[in-house]
């Protein structure tokens, strides 16, 4: 449905975005996760049709967003950073404008508006007038307005930004209601969110793809190692000689527990090796009580913080000449 290849845009001398290349299938919802400045709007701004590359290519829907522009931003809903909106009109009478705006008919029009304010959970704002709205409630104009000419692609570029707690979870969850008949690309900067709604994350540092892969899995491709929590009431030192006996145990670390009924223990693995079983197995045949034993994967801000330093390490800033 997507397909990047090569793309590099250049601001004067800058490079904001180099080399990028990634492939969106339909019905998917891939998360475009980087720090601010990394290179994740003005992706989404080519993607978009907004601007053009400075070289590469990008297609939506096999339209090529520069030569076949029109017709690749008819499959295209746009949520940018800034949501544009016109504060002085209503919410139904900005959908109808903008229905206006994509070549769509009146009955056409009629009947959408009343399906993205169904959707975007907007019936008692319909005649409100948008500047009346609160932050949350623009960001669900803004989100029924993208999908009113039912797009077969959605980009939404930092969603949640700026709205309060629980509008936060709302507008989640809409997103995520959404990629069930969407190919969608979600651009943000807050880790949670990426975790808890996409399919499959490409984190961005600097202008360029530094990891592609499911939430679930960065974590142990990026450390090459899986760690087990476990939880074991009974004596410290007995319990670490045989746990460190253990096949496929790497490491083992002792977190402090308050009030001392029980230990607890990271333990790093062998990647590929489950070996929660064998622990088990030792904590009963030990006479120990088991309270607790999970596979612990690294959290998203873990493996960020580990791969735009890494980044860094390997692409360390010149010295200014003295």
């Amino acid at each position: 449905m997507i397909e990047v290849s090569d793309i590099t845009k250049f601001y004067g001398d800058f490079p904001a975005v180099t080399g990028i290349s990634f492939s969106v299938e339909k019905g998917e919802i891939l998360g475009f996760l980087g720090p601010n400045g990394a290179g994740k709007s003005t992706t989404m701004k080519i993607l978009t049709g907004f601007m053009p590359p400075t070289s590469g290519t990008a297609s939506i829907a096999g339209f090529d967003i520069v030569e076949e522009s029109l017709n690749a931003r008819k499959h295209i809903g746009y949520l940018p950073e800034t949501v544009p909106l016109y504060l002085d009109m209503t919410v139904s009478d900005y959908l109808a404008f903008m229905g206006n705006i994509r070549g769509m008919n009146g009955k056409e029009i009629a009947q959408r508006r009343s399906d993205v304010i169904e959707i975007c959970h907007l019936e008692e704002y319909s005649s409100t007038i948008i500047g009346k709205l609160s932050k949350g409630y623009r960001q669900r104009v803004g989100i029924s307005q993208a999908i009113l000419h039912e797009p077969d692609v959605l980009i939404l570029d930092e969603p949640t930004i700026g709205i309060d707690p629980i509008q936060v979870v709302e507008t989640r969850q809409l997103i995520k209601d959404l990629g069930d008949n969407h190919t969608l690309i979600l651009s943000s900067h807050i880790l949670p969110e990426v975790s808890l709604i996409c399919d499959r994350v490409i984190i961005i540092h600097e202008g360029q793809i530094v990891a592609v892969d499911e939430p679930e899995n960065l974590g142990t491709n990026l450390s090459g190692v899986e760690r087990v929590e476990l939880e074991v009431k009974g004596p410290n030192r007995e319990i670490l000689a045989v746990l460190e006996s253990v096949d496929g145990v790497q490491e083992i670390e002792r977190d402090t527990v308050t009030g001392g009924a029980f230990h607890r223990y990271q333990i790093t693995v062998d990647l590929g090796k489950d070996i929660r079983s064998d622990l088990a197995k030792v904590v009963i045949q030990n006479n120990w009580e088991l309270l607790k034993l999970q596979s612990l994967g690294m959290t998203l801000e873990e493996i960020f913080l580990r791969l735009t330093i890494e980044e860094q390490q390997l692409n360390p800033e010149p010295e200014h000449a003295q």
